[in-house]
């Protein structure tokens, strides 16, 4: 794997230029109770066009690793380590001046609820116009022209009218709509978005989902697209990387991942999927367990007090080793590739159909 420096200006694991690379991030939360771990030697790359999504349960780092992304943690408490390259310049580092003109311009961020997200006090107009001022310049009446035209493209009905109401006037769906108006109308070459879709009913999810997808292809933006939900992640991402306690356990493309996973925690993670067109009496196969604390996670691999195969690797390594993740397509997981396969063949697929 590729060791970055100042001097690299984000090359990827093969040597080409990625727009967005993070490399070994560490993100630590100091509290009353210890250090939380929240984040341990992240690595990923994304290009200009492509969608990676990240899933894992609650906990994971996912949120942690893309608000750090765009500088939105508190330096008091919080220790940032690694290298974030977002087209060829370094983030960790950077002033708060320098992240306010990335913010809302280079790159952005679609949030889980745009209730809590958005202000009660300004109408939903005033807060999609605001950034696109501060970024351009443009008069108020031309960034009232424009968030009319993005509530228009993101399908808000009579965009005129509804520019002047207030967050709690639109709809679940409406407000997802304007969040992603707000995040798209400097046009970002980066969007983040955190489970968008996760409050809403399956219809909007899927028109929401639509609608990114449309908006990328326009925008050619790059988008990381965080989520629990394997279901939605089939339909967005191109490439996918699970996440287990603050680490990559496992990536690669979203049919290599969703197809022939290679992870015991990506195995648990489909087989508690309901699936179309099994049986209504069929019961689901939940991962035993919790998630560890981040304050002291287990030793080796931090999966294997759940892990139902640890016990096939000799000599307690997932106790005592904790498993690297390999460049590219892979698993950080001590079991061989010949029992990834028969496992997964012979015990996880037929419950899969």
């Amino acid at each position: 794997m590729t060791t970055l420096t100042k001097e690299s200006g984000g090359l990827s694991t093969d040597g080409s230029r990625s727009f967005l690379s993070v490399r070994d991030l560490r993100v630590q939360f100091s509290t009353e109770d210890g250090i939380v771990k929240a984040v341990d030697g992240l690595s990923f790359d994304i290009e200009r066009g492509k969608t990676l999504g990240i899933v894992g349960e609650s906990g994971s780092g996912k949120s942690v690793t893309n608000l750090t992304i765009l500088g939105l943690h508190n330096p008091k408490s919080t220790n940032v380590q690694g290298e974030i390259w977002l087209d060829g310049q370094e983030l960790i580092g950077a002033s708060e001046r320098e992240m306010e003109k990335i913010r809302g311009n280079k790159a952005a961020m679609i949030f889980q609820d745009p209730l809590t997200a958005m202000s009660p006090y300004y109408t939903v107009g005033r807060q999609i116009s605001e950034p696109y001022m501060k970024h351009t310049g443009a008069s108020k009446k031309e960034a009232r022209d424009r968030t009319i035209q993005m509530l228009e493209k993101v399908g808000i009905p009579q965009p005129k009218l509804r520019v002047d109401d207030y967050p709690h006037q639109f709809s679940g769906g409406m407000r997802q709509r304007a969040m992603i108006a707000m995040a798209l109308v400097c046009d970002p070459d980066l969007l983040i978005a955190d489970e968008p879709t996760t409050a809403l009913d399956v219809t909007v999810q899927a028109q929401i989902l639509d609608l990114l997808k449309d908006l990328q292809q326009e925008f050619g933006s790059a988008i990381v697209f965080i989520t629990h939900d394997l279901g939605v992640i089939s339909n967005m991402a191109d490439d996918i990387m699970v996440m287990y306690a603050g680490r990559a356990v496992e990536r690669g493309s979203r049919r290599e991942v969703l197809r022939t996973p290679e992870h015991p925690y990506a195995w648990g993670l489909l087989s508690s999927m309901p699936r179309l067109g099994s049986d209504v009496g069929q019961q689901l196969t939940p991962i035993p367990g919790s998630p560890p604390s981040l304050l002291n996670p287990p030793s080796g691999c931090a999966f294997n007090p759940r892990c139902g195969f640890s016990s096939e690797v000799p000599g307690n390594r997932c106790v005592t080793d904790r498993p690297e993740l390999p460049a590219g397509r892979g698993a950080a997981c001590h079991l061989t590739p010949a029992q990834k396969q028969t496992f997964f063949v012979e015990k996880i697929k037929p419950r899969l159909g």
